[in-house]
Order: C-alpha cells, then sequence, then structure tokens
C-alpha cells in the first residue's frame, strides 16, 4: 500500500521550490520537483562523519557541507572529537526547519555551543574564506556524478578539489558522501588531496550509496 504523503511546507527560495513533506511518519525534501532526502536512514551520512573523525585529533575543526535532514551534524555533535563544527548551507529555510521540525533529526545540534551555521553558498564561502579545518565533510547536491543543481558540479572538479585540498589542515581528512559509486572522482581525490578510502552502504533501492575519505598527503609525498 503506498503512504498518503502530505505537504508540511512549501517554499519559493532563490533556487526555486523546496518542499517539506511527511510520508509514513517520516519527512522528505523535494527540490524543484526532485526527491532529495529523507528521514527514514542516514547510515551512508554518519559514516561520512564517523570515518573522518575517526582520522583526527580530539579537538579538531570540523566542517559540514550541506546540512540536509541532519543526520551528519548529529553524529558530529555526539562525538567529543571537534571543539568547533562548522555547518554551510545555502537554503536558510530548510536551517529554520532544523530549529523546529527537523530538530531530533540533527540532535537538537543547533544549540551546541560548538556549532555554527553559516547560510551560504559552500563553494563561495570557500573561496573567500581563509578557515582551515582537520576534517571537511562534504554532503551537497547528490554527489560528483549526479547533481540537482549545475553550479554544484565546480565543487567536485579539479578546481573545486583543489579548493577543498586548501582549506583542510596539513594532515587533514576530506570526506565526500555520493548517491553512487563514482571511480572517476575518487582517483581526482587521490591525485589532488591523497590516499582514498572507499565505503560502499547498501540501501534499500537502487545502487549503494559511496562515502569517499582522502587524507591530504604531506608536501613532498605521493
Amino acid at each position: 500500500m503506498n503512504e498518503a504523503v502530505t505537504v508540511v511546507e512549501r517554499v519559493v527560495t532563490d533556487r526555486g521550490e523546496l518542499v517539506l513533506r511527511q510520508s509514513g511518519g517520516h519527512f522528505e525534501i523535494v527540490d524543484n520537483g526532485v526527491f532529495l532526502m529523507d528521514t527514514r536512514a542516514g547510515a551512508s551520512e554518519r559514516l561520512l562523519v564517523r570515518e573522518a573523525l575517526n582520522l583526527v585529533r580530539p579537538g579538531a575543526r570540523v566542517l559540514i557541507g550541506g546540512l540536509g535532514v541532519g543526520f551528519s551534524l548529529a553524529e558530529a555533535a555526539a562525538s567529543s572529537v571537534p571543539a568547533e563544527i562548522v555547518v554551510v548551507e545555502i537554503e536558510e529555510t530548510l536551517i529554520d526547519w532544523h530549529r523546529h521540525r527537523l530538530a531530533a533529526y540533527s540532535g537538537g545540534a543547533l544549540d551546541d555551543a560548538r556549532v555554527r551555521i553559516v547560510n551560504e553558498d559552500l563553494l563561495a564561502w570557500l573561496r573567500t574564506t581563509r578557515e582551515v579545518f582537520d576534517a571537511i565533510c562534504l554532503d551537497i547536491d547528490n554527489g560528483p556524478d549526479w547533481t540537482v543543481f549545475q553550479p554544484n558540479v565546480a565543487l567536485y572538479d579539479d578546481a573545486g578539489t583543489a579548493l577543498l585540498r586548501d582549506r583542510l589542515a596539513a594532515d587533514g581528512v576530506l570526506a565526500v558522501w555520493s548517491a553512487s559509486a563514482a571511480p572517476a572522482y575518487a582517483a581526482r581525490l587521490e591525485a589532488v588531496i591523497g590516499p582514498v578510502d572507499t565505503h560502499l552502504v547498501e540501501v534499500p533501492r537502487g545502487e549503494p550509496d559511496a562515502v569517499y575519505v582522502a587524507r591530504r598527503a604531506a608536501p613532498g609525498n605521493p
């Protein structure tokens, strides 16, 4: 039996229509008619952060690109490793949803003193900031090979990958979420940043999610 779908809120932003709807007790986010994410699972989004935090020291500065339904932020806030968690999210509406309807899924982390929310486009913000992070966890769009918004492609190309590298500490970690395996992107990460580990996470339907974890190579080392 198909679950009834209820529209909770519909907002028109600078990028089009953003819809929060409810189905079977879960929330779903739809952007310009394209289903983006829901609150049903989250294993790969949590893995994204967990694998990155496993490779950094306590007191780390962590950047999360993309708030989503909050699984990544909740994982980071549940850990004692980060001293600061910066979340960059372009949609102000989505941030507002996490102050009430979606607060449980981000673990109420917007009230955590370690958390700073930046309401900007991640690529534009990276180009202007001089902040450096021990870990960057990237969950923007549907990953490198399936972007809903064309401008996000620039985040995953050679220049975007080099920009992310330059915002990492000398031994920093970049973890990237993808809705499917992206071997060409993994090769780019290895060439631009350093050694890459690939984690595949099975999902109920379709290809497994993929999480790529690249560790910045020390200067002069391959």
